[in-house]
């Protein structure tokens, strides 16, 4: 339709009237087309903007309604009723940015390690970047260099996100770009294994925190705390740091030949244990399955230290025979650290593939005793070999490349569930019957006056 004004040439017109919207219009021989009234149409036009006005007001109104009624059912959400009374859950879950399930479950079990998880919350945020852009948010792309991310301070705001209360589920974009920066082998959303992610992490955050960042070593605040000094620190790859003053442990590797007689020992530092699980436990399933003795973590355990004879491929070169001889191998433990970290070693490679071993393995909530396993057991105190539980990652499925990670974990005497985004209450139970992966203990602290006199 064409709008124009009137024109003295203009030719001959017919006046025209709608009768479905009883608008006025003009038609123009000359034109060949409709001529709308201006005022008309300066009306038509006004109508048109105050019903787009009232249509977007009713959205607007709408999105406020539902997003305040998202946020009080994410609050109800996180209230838990306990022995009668209505307390907040604190807990907060991460968001699975494409099966990354392991990262997820791995960070929710350290960060309630306390005195791990503290020591990271209590740092100083790092200044990645100084002149212009000092103090804006800092994007972690493919094409930055590496001396641009810090994986110490995206796990420490990572940490301090977790325990708020404050949202229902938080992102680690940030963390998981400078995993993708500094570790090549977890680029991408293919699942990952979380032991070898949690080995990956431990290793990276203790090298940095060796380093420090800008030039400010952070192992001056670990000389700081005297809870992690002294006696309790494990150096693996240079100075000692959290890493190392929480997990690190001593093994004492043990080989005597069986020709001669010689032996060989070495000391060999560790952050966890991976055990295996015992060949005649390997079809028993679950808890309350039938036939034949159920696969316990002290069996586990006992497996690992026990004196094994080294096969034809691992023969041990005898200096005093000055060849490869037959030989017998056997592990103690020197020292004990802080968290015992126990990997149950599920995944195992055919000719072709990489099976898991779906065993059930029974293990102890509280009151793990590592006493027999040490090598000097008369030097160590009543309460110094004791762990209680306060983590557990499970996978879920059948293979190391699909399935699911979750996590279960204490806090505060009650136990939660961690599943990505979702973060429930559960009990002891429900935790003493899941197929373990990956259990972190702690030190259990003896009690004043209970000294070894």
């Amino acid at each position: 339709m064409t709008n124009h004004k009137k024109t003295e040439k203009q030719e001959k017109v017919q006046h025209t009237v709608c009768m479905d919207c009883s608008s006025y219009s003009t038609y123009c021989y000359r034109c060949d087309d409709f001529v709308v009234n201006d005022t008309k149409l300066g009306l038509v036009q006004k109508v048109r903007e105050h019903l787009q006005n009232l249509e977007n007001s009713a959205f607007t109104s709408d999105r406020h309604r539902k997003r305040k009624l998202l946020e009080n059912s994410s609050l109800n959400s996180k209230l838990l009723k306990v022995n009668g009374s209505t307390t907040a859950l604190c807990a907060t879950g991460l968001r699975n940015l494409g099966n990354t399930c392991f990262m997820n479950a791995i960070l929710q079990s350290l960060s309630n390690i306390q005195q791990f998880c503290c020591y990271f919350k209590e740092l100083p945020a790092v200044e990645l970047r100084n002149g212009k852009t000092a103090g804006r948010r800092t994007y972690h792309t493919r094409s930055q260099g590496d001396n641009n991310v810090s994986l110490v301070e995206e796990f420490r705001k990572t940490l301090c996100a977790l325990w708020q209360g404050s949202q229902t589920a938080f992102s680690p974009e940030s963390l998981f770009y400078v995993v993708w920066k500094i570790m090549p082998n977890f680029r991408g959303y293919q699942q990952q294994d979380a032991h070898e992610f949690m080995r990956y992490l431990l290793d990276h955050l203790h090298l940095e925190l060796q380093g420090g960042f800008n030039g400010v070593s952070r192992s001056v605040i670990l000389q700081e705390n005297s809870n992690l000094s002294g006696s309790n620190k494990c150096c693996i790859n240079g100075a000692s740091t959290v890493v190392t003053a929480i997990f690190g442990g001593i093994l004492q590797n043990e080989v005597n030949c069986l020709i001669c007689g010689t032996e060989s020992r070495k000391f060999d530092p560790f952050l966890d244990l991976s055990l295996d699980i015992p060949s005649q436990f390997r079809n028993k399933r679950t808890k309350n399955q039938e036939g034949g003795p159920m696969c316990t973590l002290r069996d586990c355990l006992r497996s690992f230290t026990d004196l094994e004879e080294l096969d034809e491929t691992e023969l041990y070169m005898c200096h005093k025979c000055k060849k490869k001889q037959k030989s017998t191998k056997k592990f103690w433990i020197q020292k004990l650290p802080k968290v015992l970290c126990l990997h149950l070693k599920r995944f195992h490679w055919t000719a072709y593939l990489r099976n898991k071993v779906d065993t059930y393995v029974e293990f102890p909530l509280r009151g793990l005793d590592m006493k027999c396993y040490l090598l000097e057991p008369e030097n160590s105190g009543p309460e110094s070999c004791l762990y209680d539980l306060v983590a557990v990652v499970v996978h879920h499925g059948s293979g190391v490349g699909s399935g699911h990670y979750t996590a279960y974990a204490a806090h505060e005497g009650r136990w939660f569930h961690f599943n990505d985004s979702t973060v429930t209450l559960t009990d002891e139970e429900t935790v003493g019957k899941a197929k373990a992966y990956i259990l972190f203990y702690v030190e259990r602290q003896a009690k004043p006056g209970a000294e070894k006199l």
